[in-house]
């Protein structure tokens, strides 16, 4: 009996504290006038935040549809993850695919694909071969810009190690070269914000004597100038003051603890003639292949550019040029230019190649195309455009463990792939991740493989526009060549192509 009586003293005493608590939010939701849900349903009015929250994750894993979510689905997501796992990822019965949709690709197939026995491997391409050290490079799928900053040690370490196992090269991001980019032994692009993380002065600007020390690494094979990026063209780069560690901070050459927030272009580049001036500059003193990445908007600044290379002579070109997508991702940006600025790379892709070609320069320059190109049948794609390698940054963190929390800007990423906090990271091995990577970067060359010998091609880059059809928008689809037919050399550049 005393027993008893202590438990429903007890319980009174619960369901006291649980009447007092609701009490008061009651009155304070009905003297706050900052939410006027709050204050015209108090108590109930604070679940809505709730659910709202809630909402995005059962909308992920209960109510979306395979091909529904946003800015990746779930179809999309999981070929990486088994991909990366090594896993089988054929699926049976029929696609879960919508082939209606105008602008979606359909590769045609030919009666008489080429035989196993008859394939070949992508052939290497030469970047840089007026430079000291050209380089050769063969994957047909490479790791896009991840500063580390923006991803934390381990996942920098994964993808470094990865690389190597898988021969592709690794993209630094605009964060600098730090000691995990080098750690496995990967073929690595530098990249060069606008802040000139890694190799800037005091006030920020080009050091040449830095620049020169990145370059003395033979790891590093290439030198790519940063003028915008898909995510968020117009505007530098966004690091939130929680990621900027001392070790962040010393690699980048900037304060600890303080919000990073890169000039929205080059202060040294605001024409053509400039842009070409920096590039001739960084090329001059590393001695590698010089190029620059873009988001497409207006492109007739491209031409001119052009007709700026002629007359300063062939060897002034970029010796490559990165487009990114409109629909572009980034740690941080702000959603008026992550929405609304900047072409698709489905369109800005054609657009370059065809000026390239129209100007004589497409095997002077080359075209890395960059922006949600994760599977084999977007890989593809971009080589029937005409790109001469392809990137991908989000298709690598699905390849890490990725889920799309969309925490990146938050520092609670809950795979480790884009927070500092210790705990996090502890989730995510390196060496398992490195296999991931492998294995990842494996089943897309298997997967444009199988298209390309379907189509009749003996290799990914034997691709042409012929290759794919576009639907349009009366229903029927049209081949890529007569949508975007291949421009002739104007008659004055015929013999620079």
């Amino acid at each position: 009996m005393p027993l008893l009586s202590f438990l429903s003293s007890l319980f009174l005493f619960v369901v006291g504290l649980v009447i007092a608590g609701i009490i008061a939010v009651f009155v304070i939701d009905r003297t706050q006038t900052h939410d006027s849900v709050r204050r015209n349903y108090p108590v109930i009015g604070r679940f809505r935040k709730a659910f709202s929250t809630l909402g995005e994750f059962f909308r992920q894993y209960f109510f979306a549809m395979d091909r529904e979510e946003m800015p990746f689905n779930r179809a999309e997501r999981e070929w990486v993850e088994k991909s990366s796992a090594g896993h089988d990822n054929t699926i049976a019965f029929g696609s879960t695919r919508n082939l209606t949709p105008i602008g979606t690709a359909i590769f045609v197939n030919c009666p008489y694909p080429t035989l196993d026995e008859d394939a070949e491997e992508a052939p290497e391409l030469v970047l840089g071969p007026y430079t000291a050290h050209p380089y050769s490079a063969k994957s047909i799928i490479n790791i896009s810009a991840m500063s580390y900053g923006a991803i934390s040690k381990p996942a920098v370490l994964a993808l470094s190690r990865g690389a190597k196992k898988a021969g592709c090269w690794y993209n630094t991001g605009e964060g600098g070269l730090s000691p995990y980019h080098l750690d496995g032994g990967c073929d690595i692009v530098f990249q060069i914000g606008t802040a000139k993380y890694g190799v800037r002065n005091d006030d920020g600007g080009l050091s040449e004597e830095k620049l020169r020390s990145v370059a003395a690494h033979d790891q590093v094979k290439m030198f790519e100038i940063k003028m915008s990026q898909g995510a968020k063209p117009g505007k530098g780069g966004i690091l939130p003051a929680a990621k900027v560690t001392p070790k962040i901070a010393s690699i980048r050459g900037i304060p600890a603890g303080v919000d990073s927030i890169s000039p929205n272009r080059h202060p040294e580049i605001d024409n053509n003639g400039e842009l070409l001036d920096f590039i001739a500059r960084v090329r001059d003193v590393s001695g590698k292949p010089t190029g620059f990445k873009t988001v497409i908007g207006a492109y007739g600044w491209l031409e001119e550019l052009c007709e700026e290379i002629h007359a300063r002579g062939i060897e002034s070109a970029p010796d490559f040029i990165t487009i990114d997508s409109g629909d572009g991702g980034t740690g941080a940006a702000p959603m008026p230019l992550m929405d609304n600025v900047g072409l698709p790379i489905r369109e800005a892709l054609p657009i370059v190649v065809d000026i390239l070609s129209r100007y004589g320069l497409s095997e002077r320059i080359r075209v890395i195309a960059s922006g949600k190109l994760i599977t084999p049948a977007e890989v593809a794609w971009a080589y029937c455009a005409g790109a001469d390698f392809v990137t991908s940054a989000r298709g690598f963190m699905f390849s890490l463990g990725c889920i799309q929390a969309l925490k990146c800007n938050k520092n609670t990423c809950p795979t480790g792939i884009t927070t500092h906090d210790k705990r996090l990271q502890k989730g995510l091995d390196p060496e398992d991740k490195a296999e991931r990577v492998k294995k990842f970067v494996d089943k897309i060359h298997y997967g444009v493989g199988l298209i390309a010998h379907s189509c009749g091609a003996k290799h990914p880059r034997a691709l042409k526009r012929y290759h794919v059809r576009l639907v349009q928008r009366d229903g029927k689809s049209a081949p890529m060549d007569e949508v975007y037919p291949h421009p002739e050399v104007k008659p004055q550049f015929a013999k620079a192509s």
